[in-house]
């Protein structure tokens, strides 16, 4: 018997969901982390606690971290901080854990580490090292490091989306940084200067399950996929309905299978296409898409999906969760092809991940 969690963070808190192995019934606690701004929430398999990433310029950045699985939280923003001078942390915006240790990156953009718990954290400095750095834009949340990847058989090597400079790769463990951007649009530049070296507006990256080097990413301008750890991009955006929008997730098992949320577009609205919900599924790599509507709002769906709000769990067959701007998550039980509501009403949803105990 298993027990199914799902990890929620929103605009004031953060809350968990849980149900049965069936996936049917569905219980809600929360809200959390004092009602702070929460924009990632993520289980460590390896040690079994729960970290939220949160704050905002008026609380600060911190790290809630719930170690009796959302009963009691801390949080800590020790070491959260740029040296003296320098432009100051306002947020957390996503974790990622690898091996007990933590990274989690922050606005303004850049890396962090723990190897606590969360406890403390080191700045990782070499990606603001980086010689582009002086040139990278804000995105419209602002300049953020929000997609964190770290490969599951080699921690030095990590790649991470920012808003708006792009995807940023290191092999030695953050000491060095190269962009990884080619093939990747970026419609807002000038005519003539919309492949560049960086400056994109990556909006979420994901990996395949088993083949390291096979990212999947949503993007301002486009949708699309890697099979070299980055070094280029190939559009998958043929099918879809729009070439805009903001979460992905991979299947837990099959690296050809991945669930993108498009919206209408940056300027319509950024709300789901023709205001009717659908997560677009392919089984191909991105070839071929089919949209995925069953249990879902068919009329004055005026809601879009934030960049971390969508998530896979390992069970057989894979549960698939999303969040709303509107506050409404969904969850399929068989892989995409019908949906339920498991909760309505809550603060805009930030974030979705899931958390599968054994039992």
């Amino acid at each position: 018997m298993a027990k199914v969690m799902v990890l929620v963070g929103t605009k004031k808190g953060a809350f968990i969901a849980e149900s049965d192995e069936a996936r049917k019934d569905w219980s809600l606690r929360g809200p959390f982390c004092n009602t702070w701004p929460i924009h990632h929430v993520i289980a460590d398999p390896a040690t079994g606690a729960i970290h939220g990433a949160g704050g905002n310029e008026w609380f600060g950045p911190a790290i809630w971290t719930s170690k009796d699985l959302g009963e009691t939280w801390t949080h800590s923003s020790q070491g959260l901080a740029y040296e003296a001078g320098k432009e100051p942390v306002s947020a957390a915006w996503s974790v990622a854990p690898r091996d007990g240790e933590l990274y989690v990156g922050v606005q303004p953009a850049g890396l962090f580490r723990s190897d606590d718990g969360g406890a403390t954290w080191t700045h990782i400095e070499g990606l603001r090292d980086h010689p582009s750095r002086p040139h990278w834009n804000e995105g419209g949340a602002g300049l953020i490091l929000h997609s964190i990847v770290v490969d599951p058989e080699d921690s030095r090597r990590i790649w991470v989306g920012i808003s708006a400079a792009g995807v940023f790769f290191t092999e030695d463990g953050g000491k060095s940084w190269e962009p990884r951007n080619r093939g990747t649009r970026a419609d807002f530049m000038p005519e003539g200067q919309r492949y560049p070296e960086f400056g994109q507006c990556v909006h979420n990256i994901v990996m395949a399950p088993g083949m390291r080097n096979r990212l999947y990413q949503q993007n301002h301008c486009g949708m699309y996929v890697s099979d070299d750890g980055g070094k280029s991009w190939d559009s998958i955006e043929a099918g879809l309905p729009s070439d805009f929008g903001f979460p992905a997730a991979s299947h837990p098992r099959d690296p050809d299978t991945v669930y993108l949320i498009p919206l209408n577009g940056a300027a319509e609205g950024r709300f789901v296409p023709d205001a009717k919900a659908a997560v677009w599924r392919s089984r191909d790599g991105g070839r071929n898409w089919e949209a995925k509507r069953a249990g879902l709002p068919q009329r004055n769906a005026f809601f879009g999906v934030l960049r971390q709000a969508m998530a896979a769990d390992r069970r057989e067959p894979a549960g698939v969760y999303f969040g709303t701007s509107s506050g409404t998550l969904f969850a399929s039980a068989d892989e995409g092809d019908t949906w339920i509501t498991v909760a309505e009403h809550l603060p805009t949803v930030h974030s979705v991940e899931t958390l599968v105990l054994d039992r």
